[in-house]
């Protein structure tokens, strides 16, 4: 039997490597846009929902298009982020492993740019490339467009709403006037269409359903809550769904960090990912996700924009987008290659309104459904218990040798005893946190407002009763807040939950922490140490803030005359007093300490466009 891919015109070498890759046969934006490419003489516009494999249906018929015995760029793939970036590059390497001579290369920010520009001088063919760093390489005049043939404008959409417009103008000035351009889309805005009147002639366009219409297996939700519920909301959702394997959206990045740090501290597998992280931080948060070793990945629009993760099963709005297409990148997150999905909103009754625009833009209706009560959630936890335990595999040459002790643990219990003993280890959790719990289904509009920041069930918590701390450790050792808390709680042995507000800074960090375990935390980080260098905690002193100390414990040194001794190599400044919180040689310290992270022009840039909401505005 002739393998489906070949008959759409593509070659043995590439049906093999896609074969290899588990792929028997093409989705419907391939099977219907790989033909017409394959001719290249036409522009194109495909329109096609997230997870549709956009990436094989224009890599494919690159692949069969360009001659690999050049060492010129011939094609050039533009997309809005880093993590984009980087999927559909690692997806035509393997395209194109049987192809001799194939060099494809990511240019994005946040990465070392030398390295990129030693790949581009080595030959390359295809350029994979977000706007920001693609111009920086065009201003140093490291790159060659003219030979470029083919321009893929991915996830046009999303580029325009990250401010990109100008960039795209300026990056396809640099190529020929009679290369093809194809573009592929979520949605059709206005200014899309006006890009394709601007770069296109004539193109062939392509649409998979109706235009900026969403997933058809993907189920929509909404909750209607107060204001003040919505993390309360969010935490019945997914207790309720035991096996949630999902992404929560957020608008802000200090929404997304904060919602991740309560959930880690409720005991939640979570963590955020948004354009404050470096690339190393984003990448190692990316790869817990896809290897499942996270059950929930909290994110803003910008840093979720190339997530290509199988098997999600819930996408959770937190906050509505602000733009209202954007719902449809969003939901896109599940439901992908042929699998169902449920997409949820966590609305007030002020927001109903929005839910219906957004109805109209997809074309589905969204089901209204009621938070479960807190006894629905315990008996959900107790049978999926139950239904692991019956389905777990058992290895009878390891647990044989251990038999005789336990049925000697178990001999005065009863079968019915053991049962019950063994369904009330994680279930008693459970029924403790949800007894005499509220319904916190929003029945009117009274008190939505709410107060700013209160959440609810063992939400966010007040500075009354919490002491700050300074520790000497930020995001330059890499650490993110989820970090943070994990390294407090593990070396000071504490649980999350005495754990208040965490500000995370460059070369220092504080964090809120219950007075009761101030003491215990100080004793049990004696000789901590952290890449070989003390760690150093310290009261912080009220009224100053935060920049001197009061008592306190320095794992790797005295603090004698205002500066800290024994710290940070490399950060700390032993001259003039320490951190700029001590009092500097002829003057104060500026109330404050100062953060040392400096970043790089192409890091500046990836931040200001890849890594998080744009600076620009939109232009038309």
């Amino acid at each position: 039997m002739i393998n489906p891919f070949k008959l759409l015109g593509i070659s043995d070498d590439v049906v093999n490597a896609v074969k290899d890759l588990g792929f028997e046969n093409p989705t419907p934006i391939q099977e219907q846009s790989i033909p017409v490419l394959l001719e290249g003489n036409n522009d194109f516009v495909g329109l096609a929902q997230t997870g549709t494999g956009k990436t094989a249906a224009f890599g494919l018929p690159l692949l069969e298009l360009i001659d690999f015995k050049s060492n010129k760029p011939q094609a050039l793939i533009l997309c809005p982020t880093r993590e984009l970036c980087l999927q559909i590059t690692n997806d035509i390497k393997n395209f194109s492993k049987n192809t001799s001579g194939a060099n494809v290369v990511a240019v994005y920010g946040g990465a070392n740019i030398m390295q990129q520009l030693r790949e581009i001088r080595n030959g390359v063919q295809i350029v994979v490339a977000t706007p920001g760093r693609m111009l920086d390489i065009i201003g140093r005049k490291a790159i060659d467009f003219t030979n470029v043939k083919y321009v893929v404008l991915d996830e046009a959409d999303e580029m325009l709403n990250m401010g990109f417009q100008e960039d795209i103008n300026d990056i396809l000035s640099t190529t020929p006037d009679d290369k093809k351009t194809w573009l592929f889309s979520a949605t059709m805005p206005p200014e899309v269409r006006r890009i394709a009147k601007n770069y296109m002639d004539s193109p062939v366009e392509l649409t998979m359903g109706t235009k900026n219409t969403g997933n058809v297996n993907i189920e929509h939700e909404y909750y209607t809550v107060r204001a003040r519920d919505k993390y309360a909301a969010l935490k019945r959702i997914v207790d309720f769904n035991p096996e949630i394997f999902g992404v929560v959206f957020c608008k802000t990045k200090m929404d997304t960090q904060d919602v991740a740090e309560h959930l880690i501290k409720d005991g939640y597998n979570a963590d955020a990912l948004h354009g404050d992280l470096s690339q190393q931080q984003r990448d190692k948060v990316m790869q817990r996700f896809r290897d499942r070793h996270m059950q929930l990945l909290i994110a803003t629009d910008v840093a979720a924009r190339g997530i290509d993760v199988n098997n999600v099963t819930h996408v959770i709005n937190y906050s509505l987008p602000d733009e209202i297409e954007s719902y449809t990148h969003r939901s896109g997150r599940t439901g992908r290659a042929g699998k169902t999905g449920i997409s949820i909103c966590i609305v007030n009754s002020k927001e109903i309104g929005k839910i219906r625009q957004i109805e109209r833009i997809i074309g589905k209706q969204f089901t209204k459904a009621s938070l479960p009560t807190g006894f629905d959630v315990c008996e959900k936890q107790l049978f999926a218990l139950v239904h692991k335990v019956h389905n777990v595999e058992v290895n009878e040459a390891q647990i044989e040798q251990y038999i005789p002790r336990i049925m000697d643990e178990f001999a005065e219990l009863s079968k019915e005893d053991v049962i019950k003993r063994f369904a009330s280890l994680e279930f008693n959790r459970f029924l403790e946190y949800y007894k005499n719990a509220p319904d916190l289904n929003a029945t009117d509009e009274r008190g939505e407002r709410g107060e700013r920041g209160e959440r609810g069930e063992r939400g966010a918590r007040s500075n009354e009763g919490y002491t700050r701390l300074f520790i000497n450790l930020g995001s330059v050792d890499d650490f993110t807040r989820g970090d943070l808390l994990s390294f407090v709680c593990n070396n000071g042995k504490i649980s999350g939950k005495s754990i208040g507000k965490i500000d995370l800074k460059g070369v220092y960090s504080f964090f809120e922490v219950e007075d009761a375990t101030v003491d215990a935390l100080f004793n049990n980080f004696k000789g901590v140490e952290f890449n070989n260098r003390g760690v150093r905690i310290e009261k912080t002193a009220e009224g100053d803030g935060g920049g001197r100390s009061r008592g306190g414990f320095s794992g790797g040194g005295r603090r004698e005359g205002g500066s800290y001794s024994g710290g940070r190599s490399g950060g700390d400044r032993r001259s003039g007093g320490g951190y700029g919180g001590g009092r500097r040689e002829g003057g104060n310290s500026g109330g404050g300490f100062r953060d040392f992270s400096g970043r790089s022009r192409e890091d500046r840039g990836a931040g200001r466009r890849e890594g998080g909401s744009s600076d620009r505005k939109r232009r038309s």
